[in-house]
């Protein structure tokens, strides 16, 4: 066993095809085949389940390979270890990001990272919390951007800033007239949320003392999947939501039917976080990271 067969594994893994697991790692199809038999050959167990149209893997499977991914980045330390001495912060740094999220925040340092540090490369993914977590624990990204707090032991977090909610209501609504909108106003109000896979549902549930989906909500079934498509159902007249404060800064979810305003609801917040594992040995880069995006954040939401 080597560095050269857990790259095999991890690749097969990754593309469920040992075609496309052979070109990713510029190898033949029968070498790469060759070697992930001898590697199971070797541990004497199935590691892949084929068939002549898919390839699954086993449970031991998968404990073998969350092990070669935690080997292989423990490998890329040791290799950047020398590189370090010259610059700690080359190579990719591997980023996940929510989806309510990642649209608004990530063009606001994007440009100064690149500017201050060419070196750091920063590979981006978009994804639910749920799947950000999975993909951590099996080492397939570095951090994550989120906003809910860790609960496996083996992750750690730095808060970054706290991002207030606004308010998003047609622009014939009888809130217009008002002044400051209350929870009590909120509570009367048919109030539209993303789908339950985002937790920025469950969030503006709590802001709004919902105590279930369907109790402000005629069409129970009528869930948004992004922001953007949120507001057009606002403009149309079927409720008013609540929206992060970075989805607002630059006008991104403005039109002319919604208005989008501040309110001062107690738990109408979230707290973004960088999140990572305890183990991770480039810490460096993620402080830097951090510090960039508290530098170029605007005065809607509040630091630290």
């Amino acid at each position: 066993m080597n560095l050269k067969d857990l790259q095999y594994l991890v690749a097969v893994s990754e593309t469920l095809h040992f075609g496309r697991a052979a070109k990713r790692c510029f190898v033949s199809q029968p070498t790469l085949s060759g070697q992930i038999h001898k590697l199971e050959q070797e541990l004497g167990a199935t590691l892949f389940e084929r068939t002549n149209r898919s390839v699954h893997i086993t449970p031991i499977g998968q404990q073998v390979i969350s092990h070669a991914r935690q080997i292989l980045e423990q490998a890329d330390a040791i290799r950047n270890l020398g590189q370090a001495q010259v610059d700690p912060l080359a190579g990719p740094l591997r980023i996940g990001a929510i989806h309510t999220l990642s649209p608004y925040l990530v063009p606001l340092f994007m440009l100064q990272l690149q500017q201050q540090h060419p070196e750091l490369s920063l590979e981006l993914t978009e994804a639910t919390t749920d799947q950000l977590l999975i993909k951590l624990k099996e080492h397939q990204l570095d951090a994550a951007l989120l906003a809910t707090p860790p609960t496996a032991d083996d992750l750690t977090e730095m808060h970054l800033f706290r991002e207030p909610f606004w308010l998003a209501h047609p622009r014939d609504h009888d809130l217009y007239e008002k002044d400051e909108v209350t929870l009590n106003d909120l509570k009367r109000e048919n109030v539209l949320l993303l789908s339950q896979e985002h937790c920025l549902s469950e969030q503006v549930m709590n802001a709004c003392a919902i105590n279930a989906r369907t109790t402000t909500n005629p069409m129970p079934g009528l869930n948004a999947s992004s922001l953007e498509t949120l507001v057009q159902l606002v403009g149309m007249g079927l409720g008013v939501t609540l929206v992060p404060a970075l989805s607002v800064h630059g006008g991104r979810l403005a039109t002319d039917r919604v208005i989008l305003r501040a309110v001062k609801i107690p738990d109408a917040i979230r707290t973004v976080r960088l999140v990572y594992r305890a183990s991770f040995p480039r810490l460096s880069a993620l402080i830097l990271l951090a510090n960039i995006i508290c530098e170029v954040l605007p005065n809607t939401v509040q630091h630290g």
